[in-house]
């Protein structure tokens, strides 16, 4: 594992689906991504996709996040994790029509949290993939926990988690904004964009970062900065793009100049 020089393309749910309706996914977008992804054409790759309108609604209406306190959760556990299956399909369904030799890598079946954090991750089906030139994809999914007895998994503390793990060279994160801003972008038209945070930086500004929504049990932008951290700390950079726009993911697949946000531990 050592030669690979893994890259992580994180594409997040409100980039594939549409979180003002239930099980709607963006499919034009999930077709794109996925000829992007193909033209880019890229050795090394993991995919980790969010849940948006398919994982959120039920996670919440069951508050399966915080563990398991009644039999009535067992459905809504149960539901999480189909409309997972259900998102993740459709994703793949993109990259196996245009070729691309993906495989789908299931985390309630490798995967055991304590406390909402990895414990163990039964990593040996995914060194493989990787090692014969596969296309592993994963996503944020309901999991059993230790001490909870289930949990929500997103897929930024995967994406991390993994980076650490199989010492990643970059962390490609595709969102539904330009990257960090000083304010929120969806509210406030004049929110600056910064181009370049380092470690540090990064740091003090989560904490102006704003709280997820009520319908986001992952914990929104706030979320993912606090997942990165572990990973710029092990060197590993992070470029926040908008995968919403067209040929976005490519560029930054490619390494070529693109608008967003990079972080870098120095």
């Amino acid at each position: 594992m050592s030669k690979i020089k893994l890259t992580i393309l994180k594409i997040g749910g409100s980039v594939i689906t549409d979180k003002n309706g239930e099980f709607t996914a963006r499919m034009e977008n999930i077709r794109r991504l996925a000829k992007e992804i193909k033209e880019a054409n890229l050795k090394d790759l993991f995919v980790v996709h969010g849940g948006g309108s398919f994982g959120h609604p039920s996670a919440q209406q069951y508050a399966i996040k915080d563990g398991f306190k009644e039999e009535s959760q067992k459905i809504g556990f149960a539901e999480t994790h189909y409309a997972m299956t259900m998102l993740n399909g459709l994703f793949m369904d993109a990259l196996i029509w245009r070729k691309i030799p993906a495989v789908s890598i299931t985390p309630s079946s490798c995967i055991i949290t304590k406390k909402g954090r990895i414990q163990h991750f039964e990593e040996t089906t995914l060194k493989m993939l990787l090692n014969m030139g596969f296309l592993p994809v994963t996503y944020g999914d309901a999991v059993f926990d230790m001490e909870l007895g289930f949990t929500i998994l997103s897929g930024d503390q995967l994406v991390s988690y993994i980076a650490t793990k199989f010492n990643a060279e970059r962390i490609i994160m595709g969102v539904d904004v330009d990257g960090l801003c000083d304010d929120d972008p969806k509210i406030e038209k004049n929110a600056k964009l910064y181009s370049h945070l380092t470690l540090e930086e990064l740091k003090t500004f989560k904490d102006k970062l704003g709280k997820p929504s009520a319908c986001d049990v992952t914990g929104g932008m706030f979320g993912k900065m606090l997942e990165l951290i572990p990973a710029v700390e092990k060197g590993i950079s992070v470029t926040i793009v908008n995968a919403t726009k067209a040929n976005y993911i490519y560029k930054a697949l490619k390494g070529e100049k693109v608008e967003g946000t990079l972080i870098e531990k120095e």
